[in-house]
């Protein structure tokens, strides 16, 4: 099946929700196959590994792009400029370390779209922040102008309906929470979540953006 065929699949299953993005995870794909995505329709992109996200955001600047990059930004070392203003959607902020890293080196006048993300799980090996941490988190990051709260992330390991379902209602919850706090940096509005294994019932718990990656591959 060809990318442009396997893209109108997932379009198509997305028919009664206009209003989910699609970003294509191309943390497997090499630089042609990702130009390949953009050119059959998907122009959200998203990475996990810095070296091939500058890769790729270099080679296909001129396309219209709009990127995400779903990776953990360890700090430190110290994060480069270029490489913060690049990135238009950062899936992965979890630390108030980070946080005031991405505020003293973003040059764009704009604040970075941010998602926090969520541990739901508990696992102390997974990278996230636990429920009971994300008001409290979200409250600290008042001071920092060059960071926006646009939604939540997480990621869930699992293959059973009925606990992916629990997870995804758990984050609409959180979404709700953040919401009534009504802070002008952190609208919320976004919930990043599902992927090609489960993003059909992440939708139906309100996934505002989805992360296709091995469906793109098939």
């Amino acid at each position: 099946m060809s990318i442009k065929t396997q893209v109108e699949v997932v379009k198509d299953s997305l028919k009664e929700y206009p209003n989910v993005r699609v970003v294509a995870a191309v943390k497997y794909f090499d630089l042609d196959k990702t130009k390949e995505i953009v050119e059959a329709g998907i122009k959200e992109i998203g990475e996990t590994r810095k070296d091939s996200f500058v890769t790729k955001y270099e080679a296909l600047k001129d396309m219209n792009i709009i990127w995400h990059y779903f990776g953990v930004i360890k700090i430190p070392p110290k994060l480069n400029s270029s490489f913060i203003d690049a990135i238009d959607y950062l899936h992965s902020l979890d630390s108030i370390d980070l946080a005031n890293a991405i505020n003293k080196t973003r040059k764009k006048a704009e604040p970075l779209n941010c998602f926090v993300q969520v541990n739901l799980s508990g696992n102390a090996n997974k990278t996230g922040l636990t429920e009971t941490k994300i008001i409290p988190f979200i409250k600290n990051l008042a001071k920092y102008n060059k960071i926006k709260i646009v939604g939540l992330m997480t990621v869930v390991y699992s293959f059973d309906d009925d606990v992916l379902t629990n997870y995804f209602n758990t984050m609409k919850e959180l979404q709700k929470e953040v919401q009534a706090l009504n802070l002008s940096y952190a609208p919320c509005t976004e919930l990043s979540m599902g992927m090609s294994n489960d993003y059909k019932l992440a939708i139906k718990s309100g996934a505002t953006m989805i992360r296709i990656g091995t469906l793109f591959s098939k």
